[in-house]
């Protein structure tokens, strides 16, 4: 798998990763969707990962992942920062998985 943060993203990112040993996690958020396989992408900021979680290496800073969700993700992905909505994009060449992804801070570990 491979995810690329853009410029912009790696901007808005910057100031709210400097001085801090949180780490970024792509989560597959079922909460409200109904079920399992309904879900919505979003970027918590976590203290640590999970037992699940995998490490994938990016341009930027590397992004956990749980691995029993890696299925709803493509191979290759694209994190971007929406310009002036204060979220950010997660898309791939053949879609766009989450057009304003929240970053959620999370300081405690919940599924």
């Amino acid at each position: 798998m491979n995810i690329t943060f853009t410029e912009r993203a790696m901007q808005q990112l910057r100031p709210i990763l400097a001085n801090t040993k949180k780490q970024l996690k792509l989560k597959y958020d079922t909460d409200g969707c109904g079920c399992a396989v309904s879900g919505v992408p979003t970027l918590w900021l976590i203290d640590q990962a999970d037992e699940d979680d995998v490490v994938v290496e990016t341009n930027y800073v590397p992004v956990l992942l749980e691995k029993s969700r890696l299925v709803f993700y493509d191979d290759k992905m694209v994190i971007d920062a929406v310009e002036g909505a204060g979220c950010f994009q997660l898309k791939s060449p053949n879609q766009i998985l989450n057009p304003r992804m929240s970053l959620l801070k999370v300081s405690e570990q919940h599924e």
